[in-house]
Parts: C-alpha cells; sequence; structure tokens
C-alpha cells in the first residue's frame, strides 16, 4: 500500500518528479505553491486534483501521509518539523533548511518521531556510479585498509538562475552553488569515505550580479563561484570547485585517490585504475535510459543535471521498496532507504557551509562546529537579563 503523495513547490523538479512518481504507482493527493496562480497552473499542467498556497491545507489531508518539500529552503525547516509533528513521512530537498538552527528543529522533530521516515533529497547517494564507488573502496580497490588520501570534486555547470528576481539570486534565502550543488558535494565525500570535515577553508564569490533581466534596484547575492578544501577526521584531503560559468553543459567529475589506485565517476561512469597500470579499467557504465516515460517534461529535464535527477528517481524507487511489503499506509521497512541522508547529515552539512561563509568572509581555515543547542536569538538582552538577575 503505497502513500498519498503532497508536494510543496512548482519548479522544474516537480514537474519531472511527479510524472516518475506516478509511474511507479503514488497518487498525487496534492500540490502548493507560493501564490495560487503558481500551484494552479502546476496542477493542471500535472493533472493534480487538489491545490493551495497555504501550507496548512496540505498538511492536514487525510489522504497525503508522504511530504515532498521542493519549494524554497526558507520553508524547509517549518514545513517538515510540521509535517513530522502530525504523522507524516517527511522528504526534503537539500540544504536542511537556511543555517544550523533551522537544521537542528529539522533533527529534533525527527528524533521525536523516529518511526517516521525523514531523508533529505541528496540524490547522488542513489546514483548507480556512486554506489559502485563505495562498494569498490570498502571491497579494498585502493588499499587494503581503504585509506583515501586526496579527494578532487570540480562540477562546472550553466547558471542557476531564472529569468525572473526569485530567491535563486539571494544567498540568505539559500540560493547560489554552495547550497544547492555544494551541499550535494560535502555529502557525497562523507557517504564515500565515511569521514567528516574537521577543518575548511574556502573562496566562495559572487561574479554575475545582474543579468539582462534582474537588474536596476536588486542585486544578485547567491554565489556563482566556490572553491574549498576539508580536512577529513580520517586525514583525507578534499578539494572542491564548483563554477557556473559554463553555460549550455553540465560537467561533474569525483576523483578519490589511494595508496594503491584511483577511482574516478565521470557524469555518471565509473573508471578505476591501479598503480602500475598503463590504462583505466571500466567498472560501471551507465546506459539507462531517463526518457523512457513519455509523460515526464523534457525541457524541465533538461534544466536539471543528469546525475541529480537520476539519483532522485532512484531514490524514489528505494521509497517504493519501503512502503510496498507494509498494508498499513504509514507502515514501511527500512532496509531500501538506510543509506539516505538523515536530518542528521543535513545538520552536518549546513554547519560545513555555515564554516566556508564564515572562511571566505575571514580568509582563514574554519573548524567545523556543529551545534547542540539552538543559538540564543538576542544574546544581548540575554546577557542584561543574566546581569541583573545576579545582582539581585
Amino acid at each position: 500500500m503505497l502513500p498519498g503523495i503532497g508536494v510543496f513547490g512548482t519548479g522544474n523538479v516537480v514537474r519531472v518528479m511527479v510524472p516518475f512518481l506516478r509511474e511507479k504507482g503514488f497518487k498525487i493527493e496534492a500540490l502548493w505553491g507560493r501564490t495560487l496562480a503558481a500551484a494552479q497552473e502546476v496542477a493542471l499542467e500535472l493533472e493534480i486534483p487538489f491545490f493551495t498556497n497555504k501550507i496548512d491545507d496540505v498538511l492536514l489531508r487525510k489522504d497525503v501521509d508522504l511530504i515532498f518539500i521542493m519549494c524554497s529552503p526558507n520553508l524547509h525547516s517549518q514545513i517538515a518539523v510540521k509535517a513530522l509533528g502530525i504523522g507524516k513521512h517527511v522528504l526534503c530537498d537539500k540544504p536542511a533548511g537556511l543555517c544550523q538552527g533551522e537544521a537542528l528543529k529539522m533533527v529534533r522533530a525527527c528524533q521525536y518521531y523516529p518511526s517516521l521516515i525523514s531523508i533529505v533529497n541528496h540524490s547522488l547517494r542513489f546514483l548507480p556510479a556512486f554506489v559502485h564507488m563505495r562498494k569498490s573502496i570498502c571491497d579494498g580497490f585502493l588499499g587494503k585498509d581503504s585509506e583515501i588520501t586526496v579527494c578532487d570534486i570540480r562540477v562546472q555547470m550553466g547558471s542557476l538562475l531564472h529569468s525572473t528576481y526569485d530567491w535563486h539570486c539571494d544567498d540568505t534565502m539559500g540560493g547560489g552553488i554552495l547550497t544547492l550543488v555544494g551541499s550535494h558535494v560535502i555529502d557525497l565525500v562523507t557517504y564515500l569515505t565515511e569521514q567528516k570535515a574537521v577543518r575548511v577553508h574556502g573562496v566562495v564569490r559572487t561574479f554575475t550580479k545582474t543579468t539582462a533581466n534582474i537588474n536596476g534596484i536588486r542585486h544578485i547575492s547567491s554565489p556563482d563561484f566556490c572553491s574549498f578544501q576539508m580536512e577529513m577526521s580520517g586525514g583525507t584531503l578534499v578539494t572542491v570547485t564548483l563554477n557556473n560559468h559554463l553555460q549550455g553543459s553540465f560537467s561533474q567529475e569525483v576523483l578519490v585517490c589511494g595508496q594503491q589506485g584511483n577511482l574516478v565517476v565521470r557524469g555518471g561512469d565509473l573508471y578505476g585504475q591501479k598503480n602500475g597500470c598503463s590504462k583505466e579499467d571500466v567498472i560501471y557504465v551507465d546506459v539507462e535510459d531517463l526518457q523512457r516515460s513519455g509523460n515526464i517534461n523534457a525541457t524541465a529535464a533538461k534544466s536539471i543535471p543528469r546525475p541529480y535527477i537520476k539519483g532522485l528517481f532512484k531514490m524514489i524507487c528505494a521509497l517504493r521498496e519501503a512502503f510496498l511489503p507494509v498494508e498499513d499506509k504509514r507502515g514501511w521497512v527500512k532496509n531500501p532507504v538506510a543509506q539516505a541522508a538523515t536530518f542528521e547529515d543535513g545538520l552536518y552539512v549546513q554547519a560545513v557551509i555555515d564554516a566556508l561563509r564564515k572562511s571566505s568572509a575571514n580568509r582563514e581555515w574554519v573548524k567545523v562546529n556543529i551545534i547542540t543547542e539552538e543559538p540564543d536569538p538576542n544574546p544581548l538582552l540575554s546577557a542584561a537579563v543574566r546581569r541583573s538577575a545576579i545582582s539581585m
């Protein structure tokens, strides 16, 4: 028995995801949009029976048991915490909120309700090439102790901005390549190496501050380039370059080096080379066709890099396997989604992003600090209250 789905968001990822969900047997019961007009347009296009611009109207529907949060990051925490509180499963898009404080609220909510699915859309974990890469590392391809020395990642793509000003243009709203692509990369490194970042050093820049359609009083603050290094807990050194200036194409290469060889994923294909060998071996080639479903919007699909959308499809297949064996709509089995990123992983990624922003501003190495208590919203007032209490 598959759960009914409520979708938050009206972007291209929703246009691609909904037909695939239906293909896998899920029923889309409700859609939320920022405005009623946007929600109505997408609902009519995708034949979704109910649409609204009120969050609670989707969450409180009895036929909705699984929530897909695919809207702007400033709403992720609010919707996820509410949904878990009323007994709904949650798949939340990256990043997990705008800051560690919001991510921590999500972590606490999922800890209160451990019987509910709560995962973050770090879809590269489900991409077959990275699944095979992790297996090769565990099987000792890079060395007996699976010791990884260097990890080098390069992602080059076109602009993430739309034709009109929206949250993608604003760094404080979660826009930019660091949060939208860097969050995937930070999570992927931990998934592959089973290590977490201890210290980071980064350069985050916004080179495109206006476009032909976005100018005047509004300027773009979201970063379109970043380069950073991470020292991992197991001694691995990670270098990452993310670039939004390669118009009209997408290129992603993930290289992992060890004492006895290296593994590299280019796009969706995995290659390996042992030390002393003159050429690479092909370990996995991605030949699966994404467009096998005629209902998927081809234009929307082109706007999302193939590895990310294919990973999302694989995650949806895993969700189906988790729900299918159980008679109750709210019941599920853990094994199919065991490799998915949790809200705790989302909090860690947010901690690294916060450290990278601080490093770029201060031009120095910064220690990654994962908070365990929500930050005080007004520390000066709290200090004054404490002082007055002491004097009394």
